[in-house]
């Protein structure tokens, strides 16, 4: 009897990926979570937006995938990646913890994160309604800050009100813009300005200490950033005030 014809393996399949298109890499990830079902249609569409996102719809029995332009030069293992995620995300099946680490290990890249950042700052639209509230003018209230807490040499962001009144994010700092927006519910009257002054502070902070990447991790809080929070005068009873909001 003559040997037995060895099947493609594990490393034929990994060569085989490169020479995928981003259908057939849905087509055969759709396969793996369905095995007993048609594959339909598939069609990806790489899209103009202003962040990584990628959206998925099933739509008169056609797969249509719409995925950030930031990602159309992404390595084919990450482009199986998000299709583990999207599909997993639409048919309700857990993703294995291996795929949603390679994505998150591919997008804190160095230069997929500046190219990420120069794409926010040229696409993305940033509404700064400006310092000036009904009650509280945002630029007092950071100079003061700055002059308090960080010897006045924190430069100055673009500063305004949110559009509407949010209680879950009461402020943000947004690097791409180069801005700090505070929730128009600290703008109300009867809102103790130790609240404001507080949220202002953590924003402040958001400039002094930025977010740090480290493989497929990011952390926003560093330890730096929490032991810095906590030297803000007050600093428990500005949270409690913060929770009864």
């Amino acid at each position: 009897m003559g040997e037995p014809v060895a099947g493609p393996g594990l490393e034929g399949l990994q060569s085989s990926l490169f020479f995928e298109t981003p259908e057939e890499i849905y087509a055969r990830v759709f396969r793996e979570l369905k095995p007993r079902t048609v594959v339909p249609e598939m069609r990806v569409e790489f899209c103009r937006f202003a962040n990584a996102d990628s959206f998925i719809k099933l739509d008169d029995g056609r797969l249509l995938m719409r995925i950030s332009d930031i990602l159309a030069g992404a390595p084919a293992p990450v482009t199986e990646a998000l299709a583990h995620i999207l599909l997993g995300k639409l048919y309700r099946k857990p993703v294995a913890p291996v795929y949603s680490h390679r994505y998150r290990l591919y997008l804190n890249r160095r230069d997929v994160r500046r190219q990420a950042h120069l794409i926010r700052q040229i696409r993305g639209r940033k509404f700064v309604s400006g310092p000036q509230g009904d009650g509280h003018n945002l630029q007092e209230v950071f100079e003061r800050l700055n002059h308090e807490h960080f010897d006045g040499l924190m430069g100055m962001p673009r500063l305004g009100w949110s559009r509407g009144v949010s209680r879950s994010m009461l402020g943000h700092f947004d690097p791409s813009h180069n801005a700090i927006i505070i929730s128009r519910i600290l703008d109300r009257a009867g809102v103790p300005a130790l609240a404001l002054e507080y949220v202002m502070f953590h924003e402040m902070l958001h400039l002094r200490y930025p977010v740090e990447h480290s493989g497929a991790r990011r952390r926003v809080h560093t330890k730096e950033f929490r032991e810095a929070e906590k030297k803000f005068p007050k600093w428990k009873e500005a949270k409690e005030m913060l929770k009864r909001l």
